[in-house]
């Protein structure tokens, strides 16, 4: 068993602890929230609303239960009780005490909507998602090469308790992933539920086609939405939305799908190993979603509010990942190599030449491990990569 690794989002916690009367921390199970707050709230009394007997008091008698627990309490799994939230509201506009309530949740859909009908101005929101690299590092946890990395995934429990990430990940889907998604959903088959999950896998960085999916899959549009929401919510997959304002008229504007783990990305496609990831059609899509996770994992860890979104045009030029820096652009490419040749620049060069002045910073992230600064480009390892 490891000792407790610091999170970084710890830090960005307490400093809002004592500005706001709730905390919210969302994000998937076994992302590590317990162990967190635990961590930073030491002297509050934790309470899990999946326990059935703390869930019935809660539904059944949410006046008593907040006169038994109505400070310095940590309610995971909030959103099992959602007639709390109105309660809460009223305590803490009456107290005026900060930091009085904590609340977790793996449901981002439930928590939210509980949050913006009842405590909305009265929470700091907070998502902490699987380690990242930073996180990794100082528990000496980064393997040195990015299939390994892709492969062992980033969540606390498979170096916590040293589980192999095959079984870590077979468990994690039966246990939470089809759990999760009955809660919310009336799904009568699961198992075509998990060819749907799979289809998102083969998809990873590619353009999201709807209609495609929903065809493949042999379910209606509506219903592949339905799932795509759900899986979203449950911080499994995320989307990236195209950028389309400015620039050129003729751009793409389908978002991409990507997972927030790749660990749980390889376990659905099948690969255990660094010799079929290195054979894999999908390793430069598995390294592109490698990248662009960590970097929505430092955005949330580091509380930096940053939007990112991939550009691509109708003839083919592409941005795999930018973000405003003021009024101004920082854009990626990213590529599994571990070369680094002239022609992985051109994309960002065609970029700069129609959006002329608006670009501070051209990067390229590759899978070697050597830092290099250029005259007109910055080139990052992919272990390297910064906030």
């Amino acid at each position: 068993m490891m000792s407790f690794l610091q999170r970084q989002l710890a830090l960005a916690i307490n400093e809002q602890k004592d500005k706001f009367p709730v905390i919210a921390v969302t994000g998937p199970r076994q992302s590590g929230k317990t162990t967190l707050l635990k961590n930073i709230f030491k002297d509050y009394t934790y309470i899990s609303l999946e326990n059935p007997n703390n869930k019935s008091f809660a539904q059944d008698d949410p006046v008593g239960f907040l006169k038994r627990y109505d400070d310095k309490i940590i309610l995971d799994e909030a959103q099992q009780a959602p007639l709390l939230f109105s309660y809460i509201q009223t305590i803490v506009d009456e107290s005026k005490k900060m930091g009085q309530f904590i609340l977790s949740g793996s449901q981002n859909f439930q928590l939210l909507n509980n949050i913006t009908q009842s405590l909305a101005g009265r929470v700091a929101l907070f998502k902490l998602l699987p380690f990242d690299f930073e996180e990794m590092k100082s528990g000496n946890l980064l393997p040195d090469n990015f299939a390994q990395a892709c492969i062992n995934g980033f969540y606390p429990a498979i170096f916590d308790r040293n589980i192999e990430p095959r079984i870590f990940y077979f468990n994690y889907l039966q246990t939470y992933v089809q759990r999760d998604v009955t809660e919310l959903i009336n799904i009568r088959d699961t198992r075509q539920f998990r060819s749907f999950l799979s289809l998102c896998a083969a998809r990873v960085g590619q353009l999201l086609n709807l209609n495609a999916l929903a065809n493949e899959c042999g379910i209606s549009q509506p219903t592949a939405k339905a799932w795509l929401s759900i899986l979203e919510t449950s911080y499994i997959i995320f989307q990236l939305q195209p950028f389309y304002q400015n620039f050129n008229k003729r751009v793409v504007k389908s978002p991409k799908l990507y997972f927030y783990d790749t660990g749980l990305l390889c376990y659905i496609l099948g690969i255990r190993y660094t010799s079929s990831f290195d054979d894999s059609p999908l390793r430069g899509n598995i390294f592109e979603n490698l990248v662009v996770a960590e970097y929505y994992k430092k955005n949330e860890h580091l509380y930096l509010h940053r939007d990112y979104w991939f550009w691509r045009d109708s003839n083919g030029h592409e941005i795999d990942l930018m973000t405003h820096n003021g009024n101004s652009f920082d854009i990626f490419e990213i590529k599994s190599t571990q070369t680094i040749t002239p022609a992985q620049f051109k994309g960002m060069d065609f970029f700069e030449s129609i959006a002329k002045s608006q670009i501070s910073n051209k990067t390229l992230i590759y899978g070697g491990k050597d830092n290099q600064e250029r005259t007109n480009y910055t080139v990052l390892g992919w272990s390297n990569i910064n906030s």
